[in-house]
């Protein structure tokens, strides 16, 4: 069975997930997602815990491609650092909006699951260490706590775009916070 299979089988997965939660994903489902043939999805993942943890690794590796340190622009100061935020939530809200809704749901179902939840927190982890370079290169003081603030401030502002509000303007909270974390 080709590779391509598989990634239509996982990129099928993260939609549903995305539209319809985790109670919704099944192999039957994802195989008429995706236009697979019956039992496609099984083939690569067993049961629904591999194929869980299928969605998990490979949401991962999306986002490191997609967000890739080396391939971004240099952020030097707080305008940077005010661009980059508010480029990253447009497009976790936009184009990658199924992957992020997929990833939230994932975060809440897993959570207790020290297997299934960790690859979660160590990507989390890895981009809380990128976002937290990127705090230190804008010139911001105490970047440990910055970073934190910006992320649960993304999370906020991304999770009310995603369920509440699709047109919220998000630079205005995103603006604020990076100047009272500058001036501070």
């Amino acid at each position: 069975m080709p590779a391509a299979t598989r990634v239509r089988a996982l990129e099928a997965a993260v939609e549903l997930l995305g539209a319809e939660g985790v109670r919704a994903l099944s192999h039957a489902r994802v195989d008429r997602r995706a236009g697979l043939a019956p039992g496609s999805t099984s083939n690569w993942f067993r049961t629904r815990r591999a194929l869980l943890a299928g969605v998990v690794d490979w949401i991962a590796a999306a986002e490191r491609d997609d967000f890739d340190p080396g391939a971004m622009p240099a952020i030097t100061g707080p305008e940077g650092l005010i661009e980059g935020l508010c480029a990253m939530t447009e497009l976790q809200s936009g184009p990658f909006a199924a992957r992020t809704r997929a990833r939230y749901a994932l975060f809440l179902e897993l959570a207790d699951d020290p297997e299934l939840g960790e690859p979660l927190r160590r990507q989390r982890r890895e981009f809380e260490r990128w976002t937290e370079s990127i705090v230190t290169a804008a010139g911001i003081q105490d970047p440990v706590p910055a970073t934190r603030a910006l992320m649960a401030l993304g999370d906020g502002l991304l999770l009310h775009r995603l369920t509440v509000d699709p047109t919220l303007d998000m630079r205005p909270a995103i603006e604020r916070t990076v100047h009272a974390l500058a001036s501070s």
